[in-house]
């Protein structure tokens, strides 16, 4: 049996729960630690130790040994303290002395075989258990409604403090600062308990154990063996029985079909070119697909040199520009950057994107067909 602890984290609960047979799958695959994981293990020291201090916990300035630190970090870090600092004053007008955990170890193991995590922060006043989890990411914007690792982690919590206080309310809140994004997701705690006995455990046992159907979805984006699954394959060359034939020739519910897959139809075949080509990488010799040399593009072999000689030349090397937004605010660091330039920033309408009925953005108004309406 590999490491359980691996099988049955937290972090990748949406997917165990979704596709049970593939937590031991996963687990027998080697973990990869990317740049990004690392940037947000460093935030999270960060965040960690600026915290304690606002709550006189015993702590120590982690930053000169941070992997990552830039002024975003510490804005962003400044941020998530302040945030909770501000909860905890909500929360004692209603409770005097709530208790408040920094990277809590939290035990889970009586519904989730040999499983535990850490929630960033737990706060305790009376009948009402808070949990709140710093993203440090960019990438994915995470909502916190029905966010089964939070719900992991609340579940601890309560397993922890249940006896202790007679709870009745538990509240999730992911805090994301570099999306901006708060998303707050309250439940009864017997709805809490429902779940966990109805839908978690029984799941993670089939998942301890590697047993269950696959099923593929979108929680199969960071599944370790998501290029060579069967059922992922099949799911998405469900799209192979429409021949892709133009779309004049489909009705309206094949198109909604294919576009409620298209995106996953799209990810899926990149991840089977990517692993075919690491694959070719290590020497695999496909049949009928071989390793050439891509296009590239030139470079100066040396810069600096390269811009002094066109100088001494009497000409300017250089292009002068302003820095853009994200690379501005990386600079001055948010809190400046918005003093500085929070009037001097706009934000144009995006590009109209076709979502399913489900995405929480609003519908746009100004639709050709209103435009039209206008015109008459």
């Amino acid at each position: 049996m590999p490491d359980i602890h691996a099988v049955l984290s937290p972090s990748s609960s949406a997917r165990w729960l979704a596709c049970t047979p593939s937590a031991c799958l996963c687990a027998e695959k080697e973990d990869k630690t990317s740049e990004y994981a690392i940037q947000g293990t460093s935030a999270h020291a960060l965040a960690e130790y600026k915290l304690k201090k606002s709550l006189g916990q015993p702590t120590e300035d982690p930053t000169e040994n941070l992997t990552y630190f830039d002024k975003e970090m510490d804005d962003c870090t400044d941020s998530y303290q302040q945030y909770i600092v501000e909860k905890l004053t909500e929360i004692k007008q209603l409770c005097k002395d709530p208790v408040v955990l920094v990277e809590q170890k939290l035990d889970f193991s009586k519904y989730v075989p040999d499983s535990f995590g850490t929630a960033d922060c737990v706060i305790v006043a009376d009948d009402t258990l808070t949990v709140i989890d710093l993203k440090y990411g960019v990438g994915i914007l995470v909502d916190a409604e029905q966010n089964t690792q939070m719900m992991l982690y609340a579940l601890g919590a309560l397993l922890m403090f249940d006896g202790i206080y007679d709870i009745e309310t538990v509240t999730m809140t992911i805090f994301q600062p570099r999306r901006d994004n708060v998303s707050t997701f309250s439940m009864r705690k017997s709805e809490l308990i429902d779940w966990a006995e109805n839908v978690l455990k029984p799941k993670a046992e089939l998942a301890y154990k590697g047993e269950g159907e696959f099923n593929a979805g979108s929680h199969c984006q960071f599944c370790k063996v998501k290029a060579t699954c069967r059922k992922r394959a099949e799911y998405n060359l469900e799209l192979a029985k429409y021949d892709f034939e133009m779309p004049d020739s489909l009705e309206d519910d094949e198109i909604e079909i294919i576009l409620s897959k298209a995106d996953e139809f799209i990810s899926w075949l990149g991840d089977v070119k990517e692993y075919a080509l690491n694959q070719a990488l290590q020497g695999k010799l496909w049949k009928e697909y071989k390793l050439v040399e891509g296009r590239s593009n030139r470079k100066y072999k040396n810069e600096s040199a390269a811009a002094k000689i066109v100088e001494a030349a009497g000409f300017d090397p250089y292009e002068h520009k302003v820095l853009g937004i994200t690379a501005m605010q990386k600079m001055l660091g948010r809190t400046k950057f918005n003093e500085l330039l929070g009037d001097f920033i706009e934000k144009p309408q995006g590009k109209p994107t076709l979502v399913p009925i489900s995405d929480k953005r609003p519908t746009m108004k100004n639709t050709a067909k209103e435009d039209f309406k206008e015109e008459i």
